[in-house]
């Protein structure tokens, strides 16, 4: 991903909401499942990590990104963001 794909992401992820809370539990089987289908559909996902959860942001980033094959964007304070492109999705 080119630094300007990264940008133009950054600024499409500015006006999301996360759709994803990681809480106490970390990333399980059904919590990667939910990211999976997420991202096929959005392409772009923000992630919110809980504070009970006792994770580092970066770390929980790097591996539900792993997961789900999917590319950081940025991590900033408990968020970050991920995308995947989908071929069979339609540009707007």
């Amino acid at each position: 991903m080119t630094s300007k794909e990264r940008a133009e992401l950054k600024r499409q992820a500015m006006a999301l909401e996360p759709i994803i809370q990681i809480g106490k539990d970390g990333i399980s089987e059904a919590l990667a499942l939910t990211a999976t289908q997420a991202i096929k559909n959005r392409e772009l996902i923000k992630v919110s990590v809980l504070d009970n959860s006792g994770e580092d942001t970066r770390k929980v980033a790097n591996d539900l990104a792993n997961m789900i094959g999917a590319e950081i964007v940025q991590v900033i304070g408990k968020r970050f963001v991920l995308y995947k492109h989908n071929p069979q999705k339609k540009k707007k």
